[in-house]
């Protein structure tokens, strides 16, 4: 069996699915492993290391592999140079992404979707979205120390006291309390919201002070928020103000894989924050949670550089591409059967994660999306009177057998 590490296509990515430390897990899975040339090179993995682990680099990876692994989905044009049956790996925004969906299922490629991978216990070292939100969270922080012109920490000194900046982060999901622990390890006095009832005792454990607005929590599925009405919004934005408007740093990184992220702060709000102040909105590429922020640019409301990210794991390919390609070894050893890629459906983190198998989109929301809802069942045709239905121990009329 053949895994091909894809080289991505994607502007401005720098990731790579695979590192050349890990090649070797695969091999002892039973795994030939195929490398595009160039592969990591953004991530400072060149071809020459992944030859030393014991990789091929070769241009047909794509065509003679079993299974491709990727950060980003394969394009349609490149997923049909794979072969009947293949496999796929990587990042696959599905509600985005319909027509190459389509695509996949058309191919008869089974595709799977780190981001669908199950939150659950067991899939946690599986969780591509966690450790990418790690490295996202780490990097936040260390943007807005760069972007503030003053200290993080406090400073006593002859020529006089230099106070400690104060750091506000709203969002206490793992890119939250990364933000938070690593503000911390700067120097901040750090403060922290979040909308769910466990992330107070989360964030203090991270040693920030939790705010609280005395607004009744909303705990959503899978460790995420629940949607908010805007009557709850318009109030959690009034009483977060004035905690924003004395912060010399604001991080924001609430988000959802797959919507839009929520809008915790308007552009007045940021308009009330002091000059020289810094708002890092990690959520902007996805519709942002500052109004106003832009992916990938910084811009000004009122006195604020308001720095928008865009694929922020990729602006440290490293660590992001180390920490990614261990969570693909771990979900390919869960499909690995006596050194044989033989995923299991019946498996609740196979089943999750699976876009398309067998020519079929298997996701079912996204099946609904794409080819609308299913046909129901047929009902069976009415028992007539005299004919027997296989139960008549029951000695029920059909209809009522049907019922219970």
């Amino acid at each position: 069996m053949k895994i091909a590490v894809a080289r991505e296509t994607r502007h401005g990515e720098s990731r790579v699915a695979m590192v050349p430390e890990l090649v070797g897990k695969l091999t002892d899975l039973g795994y030939e492993v195929l490398v595009e040339p160039d592969a990591g090179i953004r991530a400072d993995f060149d071809d020459e290391l992944y030859l030393e682990a014991g990789a091929t680099v070769t241009d047909d990876a794509l065509t003679e592999a079993d299974v491709v692994v990727g950060v980003n989905a394969l394009s349609s044009d490149r997923a049909r140079r794979l072969r009947d049956g293949a496999a796929t790996m990587s990042f696959l925004p599905v509600n985005s992404s319909h027509e190459l969906v389509a695509d996949l299922r058309d191919l008869n490629i089974t595709a799977f979707a780190m981001e669908l991978v199950p939150r659950i216990s067991r899939a946690q070292s599986m969780d591509a979205l966690s450790s990418q939100a790690l490295v996202s969270g780490y990097r936040c922080a260390i943007v807005a120390a760069g972007l503030l012109r003053r200290f993080f920490p406090l400073n006593m000194t002859a020529a006089g006291t230099v106070q400690p900046a104060q750091v506000v982060v709203l969002g206490a999901g793992v890119a939250g309390l990364q933000a938070i622990a690593t503000a911390k390890r700067l120097g901040a006095v750090v403060q922290a919201y979040d909308v769910r009832a466990a992330a107070a005792e989360e964030i203090r454990s991270m040693g920030a002070k939790s705010i609280d607005l005395e607004l009744e929590t909303l705990e959503g599925s899978g460790g995420y928020a629940r949607e908010m009405t805007e009557d709850r919004a318009d109030r959690q934005r009034e009483l977060l103000a004035p905690y924003i408007a004395n912060a010399d740093a604001l991080i924001t990184t609430a988000a959802v894989p797959g919507r839009t992220a929520p809008m915790l702060v308007t552009a007045a709000m940021v308009e009330q924050m002091k000059p020289g102040s810094v708002v890092v909105d990690l959520a902007a590429e996805s519709g942002g949670n500052v109004e106003g922020s832009v992916a990938g640019e910084i811009v000004r409301i009122g006195h604020a550089q308001v720095w928008g990210g865009d694929n922020v794991p990729s602006q440290m390919p490293g660590p992001a591409s180390k920490l990614y390609a261990q969570n693909i070894v771990n979900l390919l050893t869960l499909m690995t059967s006596e050194g044989e890629f033989a995923p299991d459906f019946e498996d609740e983190v196979v089943s999750g994660a699976a876009v398309t198998h067998g020519g079929r989109i298997v996701h079912e929301p996204t099946r609904e999306a794409i080819e609308g809802p299913a046909e129901p069942d047929p009902e069976p045709p009415l028992v007539e009177t005299g004919q027997t239905t296989g139960d008549e121990q029951l000695d029920l009329p059909f209809d009522q057998e049907s019922e219970k």
